[in-house]
């Protein structure tokens, strides 16, 4: 099975002081951009079009599809960013990638600069994850000492600037207009569309915001050539890419395969479910992803098929919850968190997760109402589709869904609070403790 593991972008996570320059270069880094800088802007889009690179931020969208929509006869100038301000719940990949390869990124980011020809980059990140803040900017700092970034980089005629922007870490940031809006200094909002960022981006010129994944796996595309990339994968989800297994299973963590692997497979990699679990309900994509159960196991992990069974891969944030877990609690939990991070620009967003959020917590605590379960599907359907952006979407997903696999236990806490339902005595964990 550990056949299945194609690490790329984690093929150096182990090395000593894989995140500095020495050790970076050592293991070929920078020779995908010296390759790239012999290649036209337009033959790199066209191959990471070639390729089949999808956004590793949530959408899917594909990637050199999205740089080829940059205006080139724009005489403003052309800017990329960079989304890191991860934030989603269960989504710990971009993080983990930045701290131990930093230079994977800063490498994507050059190359990614050059095919849309831009002069000016950003990275967006966390304002909380200092410590990944400073291992960015160290690295941004070498790449400069070595020549990799400033002014006619290597002789090419590429010049680059890279800016490593710290956000104050709101939820709303990690889409892409209110991240933009934030990056100019404004509070961080969505803007309407059209304009798109393609068009009137960061201060009103044409801006490309990708996924950090996403341009840290440009390096290994160009390096690969021809058909490398594209032979992993499905026929229309291509390639790689980290899986951010976490839960009730036995070794949490990171797996890099290729897309349309299985749950099954990953828990098998995983080491299976922590001992005396069994899997009750899991997020594939983060949870803003409709829920799956059990009879979702073998659904390939791609974009198509996961979205055939009514959900999304997302981030491919992959929660795993046992049978002792109360999915009315986790929901409530989610709910609270999109109520919490909502930027109250429309009233949808706004008042909505307000309303499923107080009816969850009745309804957890037992004190439900006869129809509450109408009135959260009610509620997102006045949600659904009419927020201002994705957000009030992501936050009908899990309440939606759990109500559609669970509606039994939602009935059961009309009148039974979900701590006499699922008791910390019902946990595998707790039992392990009164064993000690």
């Amino acid at each position: 099975m550990t056949d299945t593991l194609t690490p790329v972008l984690s093929a150096n996570w182990n090395q000593e002081r894989s995140w500095t320059l020495k050790a970076y270069e050592a293991g070929g880094g920078y020779q995908a951009l010296r390759t790239a800088l012999t290649m036209e802007p337009d033959a790199l889009i066209s191959l990471v079009k070639d390729e089949g690179l999808r956004g590793r931020g949530g959408a899917g969208f594909p990637t050199g599809m999205k740089w080829s929509f940059i205006p080139q006869d724009n005489p403003k100038p052309k800017y990329l960013v960079v989304n890191a301000d991860e934030a989603e719940p269960g989504t710990c990949k971009d993080i983990p990638l930045m701290m131990a390869s930093p230079h994977t990124l800063v490498e994507g980011i050059i190359i990614s600069c050059r095919a849309i020809r831009a002069e000016k980059a950003f990275v967006y990140i966390r304002g909380e994850v200092l410590h990944v803040i400073r291992r960015l900017r160290a690295a941004v700092r070498e790449a400069y000492e070595a020549g990799h970034l400033g002014q006619n980089i290597h002789g090419s005629g590429q010049n680059l600037d890279l800016v490593i922007h710290a956000g104050a870490g709101a939820y709303i940031c990690g889409e892409e207009t209110a991240l933009l809006d934030s990056l100019e200094g404004r509070r961080g909002q969505p803007r309407l569309r059209p304009p798109f960022p393609a068009v009137e981006g960061l201060y009103a010129s044409p801006t490309v915001v990708n996924n950090v994944e996403s341009i840290a796996s440009v390096p290994s595309i160009i390096s690969g050539g021809t058909g490398w990339f594209s032979s992993m994968g499905t026929d229309k989800s291509k390639g790689y890419t980290l899986f951010s297994l976490s839960g009730h299973v036995a070794k949490p963590g990171q797996y890099e395969a290729p897309l349309g692997i299985t749950l099954r497979e990953l828990l098998e990699l995983g080491g299976g479910m922590r001992e005396g679990s069994e899997l009750k309900f899991w997020t594939p994509g983060g949870s803003s992803t409709p829920l799956l159960t059990a009879e979702h196991l073998d659904v390939p992990l791609d974009y198509e098929s996961v979205g055939a069974v009514g959900s999304m891969l997302g981030t491919k944030a992959i929660q795993v919850f046992d049978q002792t877990t109360s999915v009315v609690r986790a929901v409530l939990r989610w709910t609270e968190f999109y109520k919490h991070e909502s930027c109250g620009k429309c009233t949808p967003c706004r008042e909505g997760t307000w309303w499923m959020t107080q009816t969850l917590t009745r309804m957890n605590a037992g004190q439900g109402q006869e129809g509450d379960i109408e009135l959260l599907l009610d509620l997102c359907d006045n949600l659904l589709g009419r927020s201002f952006c994705a957000l009030g979407d992501g936050a009908t997903s899990p309440v939606m869904s759990a109500i559609k696999y669970f509606r039994d236990e939602f009935e059961a806490c009309l009148t039974t609070p979900t701590a006499e339902l699922f008791p910390p005595s019902k946990s595998t964990l707790f039992a392990k403790e009164v064993a000690r």
